[in-house]
């Protein structure tokens, strides 16, 4: 990787997303972080000292969500934390329940979670999580329509490619859900 000389791991961030399909007509989409220093580092919470190798941070945060992608449960967990009180503000993620994962999502989350009021590593937790979510939805090994308009709602004005006027979308929406409301849309040539 490094071309300017011999490189030494001193952090590794690991993020595993996965989604389940459940036999209630739900989806559960699993998320956990963790960090790992390659050092033994200090830490006033923990005994005084975190170990290489033993997490400083082993977080998850657990959506149950239908096919319109409405949170019905949402559960926070923090396993390991620099700080004891990094836990207590797990329950506060259940006011996850009854968003859903589309356009916006990201600034309601920051509104009723932002700051004090919530954890930043559950909250980026949650970007993933969302992306996740699509791709376990968007085709089963149960063979549900990838078209599926519920699914593609969500997605619509998402990025450059899936404007509603686009040649992705525009095909797969309803007449007069096709047009794009972002004024600010710019061509990139090639």
């Amino acid at each position: 990787m490094s071309e300017s000389g011999k490189r030494k791991l001193l952090h590794t961030r690991q993020v595993v997303c996965r989604g389940y399909e459940l036999n209630n007509g739900l989806w559960e989409i699993e998320g956990r972080m963790s960090d790992v220093k390659s050092f033994p580092m200090e830490n006033r919470d923990r005994g005084g000292l975190i170990e290489v190798g033993e997490p400083l941070h082993d977080i998850g945060l657990t959506l149950t969500i239908d096919r319109t992608l409405k949170i019905h449960h949402a559960k926070a967990v923090i396993d390991a934390a620099p700080f004891n009180q990094c836990s207590g503000i797990t329950g506060a993620f259940k006011r996850l329940e009854g968003l859903r994962l589309e356009s916006g999502f990201t600034r309601k989350v920051r509104e009723i979670l932002g700051g004090v009021k919530g954890c930043t590593h559950l909250i980026e937790l949650l970007g993933p999580i969302s992306t996740t979510a699509y791709q376990t939805l968007w085709q089963t090994e149960n063979g549900y329509n990838s078209n599926d308009p519920s699914i593609l709602q969500g997605l619509a004005d998402s990025c450059h490619t899936l404007a509603r006027d686009g040649d992705v979308m525009a095909p797969l929406l309803p007449e007069g859900d096709n047009v794009t409301t972002d004024n600010n849309k710019q061509e990139f040539g090639a």
